[in-house]
């Protein structure tokens, strides 16, 4: 079993992110840190607890981070998630509140209480995660991985050089990425092939109370065809961690560009550093048809547990 705590910003393809660790026969979820990202803090924590109810994820922490980024209004993505964050996918309110702390703290502390064990998958703007680490520097070591969803190596989503979580909080990302790791990039470049076509909701079709409430997810974020659809971003980093072979990833210098007019959040990505030693693996390459048979395998293996 791989221990993973995911950050993340819920949201239509992070609660899908989080239904596939549910779901996954390898992974062990610990903990879940929220930042504000696709909605204000108060709506992603409100879906990081009723997807944890309704997943059956147990009595693991699910903790509030930052509200916003470190030093520029907030960037918000409601016109993609909606007024819930969830599209038109409906849970019930949680019964149970949030854990006591600030995200940042219950990923230093999950960290420093198994070195080496918890690989980190954010996949939102990375605030939580630049805090921990100007908190804590040995969370770079004490991590068994640092997996996210964001960047690109090609284009921008948010604007035509951006990716959304790296432009939601540029510097964070800058600090994230010098901070002494390899990072694992999941970006534009892998996700927008990570597509929900009509054939992948027919798969989702028979999967009960699950596919009550993936269906109206996923039609509610783009239009279904059998050619194309959504794209699923963030569940491709859990997807990588719980199967590497899924993707291509490439070693590479990742800069984060903070001052640019037109380019404020672009990932500057060099496969060719010369004298600079990589600070990522960026993903080049998705193995489509694997990602979604490990996709609704787990989504299957959930759907058993939840009737």
């Amino acid at each position: 079993m791989t221990k993973i705590l995911i950050d993340c910003d819920p949201g239509i393809d992070d609660a899908m992110a989080l239904a596939l660790a549910a779901g996954a026969p390898g992974l062990e979820v610990v903990a879940v840190t929220t930042v504000g990202g696709n909605a204000d803090l108060a709506v992603t924590t409100r879906n990081a607890l009723a997807l944890r109810e309704f997943l059956d994820l147990g009595d693991i922490p699910v903790a509030p981070g930052s509200p916003g980024a470190l030093l520029h209004p907030v960037v918000r993505a409601d016109h993609v998630h909606g007024p819930t964050g969830l599209g038109a996918a409906v849970l019930p309110e949680p019964v149970r509140a949030a854990a006591d702390g600030h995200a940042v703290d219950v990923i230093i502390d999950t960290l420093r209480a198994a070195p080496g064990e918890v690989t980190l998958v954010a996949i939102g703007p990375l605030t939580n995660i630049a805090l921990a680490v100007r908190k804590e520097p040995r969370v770079v070591e004490w991590a068994r991985d640092l997996v996210i969803m964001g960047g690109s190596a090609t284009r921008g989503n948010h604007n035509p050089a951006a990716e959304f979580n790296m432009l939601a909080d540029p510097e964070a990302a800058a600090i994230v990425f010098r901070s002494g790791w390899t990072v694992k990039m999941l970006g534009l470049d892998v996700t927008l092939t990570a597509v929900v076509t009509s054939a992948v909701l027919d798969r989702m079709r028979p999967l009960g109370r699950l596919a009550e409430f993936l269906i109206p997810a996923a039609t509610s974020y783009g239009v279904v065809t059998a050619d194309g659809g959504p794209t699923i971003h963030d569940a491709c980093a859990v997807a990588y961690v719980l199967d590497p072979a899924l993707v291509t990833m490439t070693p590479a210098v990742v800069d984060v560009e903070i001052r640019g007019e037109h380019t404020r959040g672009m990932t500057v990505v060099d496969f060719r550093p010369m004298d600079r030693v990589p600070n990522a693996l960026v993903g080049t390459h998705l193995d489509v048809d694997r990602f979604w048979d490990t996709m609704l395998d787990a989504y299957g293996r959930l759907a058993e547990r939840l009737g």
